[in-house]
């Protein structure tokens, strides 16, 4: 019996192209729904599997000429491209089916989306927050200092710190060892801040969480388990409202992160390292930030502006 198409195609991109396991649920997510489109469409089969191999370059056309008629977004649209793309290609490869459809078909191009950001004012009001509530020694409030210190100090993604162990930190470098999309590992340098803080929830929070000794876990919950990503949030939602600032999530400390640093004068490169990103492409989100700051501090501050 011959193994499934989708099944198969899913075991490449774990194995072989190290995507993620939201990338690779989106990519089956979108084959599924290409399939019950073109079953529909023949009114044949229901079979993701026979339903692929039947499709043609027309019908990917009008399956996202459909989707883009329903108001669906450009970035998901180029996703499902690309999932098409990816597909058909290792199909061929692979011997699986004779033809390309998506051989033919354009790129979607996703809508570059500006990133929100917080002022360098508000950094520091939130991380003082955050130390002045970490003063009563409560291990929580340690933990949520270490955390904003350290998303703000490395521009890492909620999910890349929620999964950091002990054994991932390297305070007298200040470096931190991170694992991104798809596995991939970069070692990020952190300050002097961040290290005072993650010293101190080390030395004084984590101790007092700690249930099991052989857990690595870097951040612990009041239970003494592995922080989840939903608690972090919540975390930085609580000290975006003790500072009086603007609701931030922790991707929006990544996007801060990146920004400053971009404004400071890092290079895109370099930026590019710091947040694991695997194109340029998606840095020079950021450029956009630094360019309409710069475009306003110039009519303020020009006489011929």
């Amino acid at each position: 019996m011959t193994s499934s198409l989708l099944a198969d195609f899913e075991r490449y991109l774990r194995l072989q192209r190290g995507l993620s396991e939201n990338t690779v649920r989106a990519y089956h997510g979108d084959l599924t729904h290409l399939a019950s489109a073109v079953a529909a469409w023949r009114g044949t089969s229901t079979d993701p599997d026979e339903a692929l191999a039947s499709v043609t370059l027309a019908d990917l056309r009008a399956w996202l000429a459909a989707m883009s008629q329903a108001g669906l977004s450009r970035t998901t649209l180029a996703r499902r491209s690309a999932a098409c793309r990816a597909f058909f290609a290792w199909a061929v490869d692979n011997g699986r089916l004779e033809a390309n459809p998506a051989l033919r078909l354009s790129s979607a191009r996703p809508a570059i989306t500006v990133p929100v950001v917080i002022s360098p004012a508000d950094v520091l009001s939130l991380l003082t927050v955050a130390q002045q509530r970490a003063d009563d020694d409560d291990p929580i409030h340690l933990r949520d200092w270490a955390v904003a210190e350290l998303l703000y100090a490395t521009g890492m993604r909620v999910g890349e710190l929620a999964a950091l162990s002990v054994r991932d930190a390297n305070l007298d470098q200040r470096l931190v060892r991170v694992f991104g999309k798809g596995g991939k590992e970069r070692v990020v340098p952190f300050g002097r801040p961040a290290e005072y803080a993650l010293g101190e929830w080390l030395r004084r929070g984590r101790p007092a969480l700690a249930r099991n000794a052989m857990e690595q876990a870097m951040f612990l919950g009041r239970r003494g388990h592995r922080v989840d990503q939903r608690q972090v949030r919540a975390a930085i939602h609580d000290l975006c409202a003790a500072a009086g600032i603007a609701d931030i999530a922790p991707h929006g400390l990544r996007h801060t992160a990146a920004t400053h640093l971009l404004t400071g004068g890092s290079d895109l490169r370099s930026v590019q390292e710091v947040l694991g990103h695997a194109s340029l492409t998606t840095t020079q989100r950021y450029t956009h930030v630094s360019a309409e700051r710069l475009r306003a501090t110039y009519e303020i501050a020009h006489p011929r502006a």
